[in-house]
């Protein structure tokens, strides 16, 4: 029988399930959560007439169909009705924010990345109530977390690190930036993450996820660690690990 903490660990796709389907499009998003991904994490940006879009990089060089006279220049310099006029590799346009919305269900991880989208992906957000109730926000970026605080401060917030130890970086270090932005949750990469820390994280009220997880080792190392969830890029090979981590644990 599955632990309770396999039952209650949360599956997140990144940026949908792109380890089958193209990043940050509906499909992948829709195939994530039909795999089992209990929350679904995606990146936005902001186009030079203030609508907020589903997109990782600066650019669409990366994701484009095809190469082109608009895909080298950042988004941010482009009015969404041109950025719609060139298609990505999953054969659609770019997705608004919006979009995303109206096709999602599950929780959603919504990472910033340009701080100049805050205050319109928070407008957008707090005028869908039912959906604002799904979401938090997340950042690498301790400017954008601190904007979000001030736009949309009923929206729970993290703050992304790569590993432990960046986030000592930060002024306060740690615990002085987590209480600044007033952040809920913690996202980590594996390195430096210790057990004794996430138990730490955990009494002082915030949630701790990992990232990524590639592998069943990389679930068996989470589910050692204690916390609350991890990223992955095939939500449904997690499903499947969770469940050999817990028979290999009753066994």
């Amino acid at each position: 029988m599955p632990s309770m903490q396999t039952q209650t660990f949360a599956i997140v796709g990144h940026r949908g399930a792109l380890a089958h389907s193209p990043e940050n499009s509906i499909a992948s998003f829709l195939l994530a959560e039909r795999s089992g991904a209990t929350e679904l994490e995606l990146d936005i940006r902001i186009t030079r007439d203030g609508v907020p879009i589903v997109l990782h990089d600066a650019t669409l060089a990366r994701v484009a169909g095809e190469p082109g006279p608009l895909t080298d220049t950042p988004v941010a310099e482009l009015d969404f009705d041109e950025l719609g006029t060139v298609l990505l590799d999953s054969g659609e346009p770019t997705l608004t924010f919006n979009e995303v919305l109206d096709a999602t269900s599950v929780e959603l991880q919504v990472e910033i990345k340009d701080p100049a989208a805050v205050p319109e992906l928070a407008k957008l957000v707090l005028s869908r109530p039912e959906d604002a109730a799904r979401i938090r926000f997340t950042s690498f970026q301790v400017e954008a977390l601190l904007l979000l605080r001030e736009h949309a401060p009923s929206i729970p917030r993290g703050l992304i690190v790569s590993k432990y130890e960046d986030a000592l970086k930060h002024e306060g270090g740690l615990d002085g930036i987590l209480e600044t932005i007033e952040a809920s949750s913690f996202y980590c990469g594996f390195e430096g993450l210790t057990a004794e820390e996430v138990n730490r994280l955990h009494e002082a009220g915030y949630q701790v996820h990992v990232w990524p997880l590639r592998s069943l080792e990389d679930v068996q190392q989470a589910l050692e660690l204690g916390v609350d969830g991890g990223t992955s890029d095939d939500p449904g090979a997690v499903v499947g690990w969770l469940t050999e981590a817990a028979r290999l644990t009753s066994a």
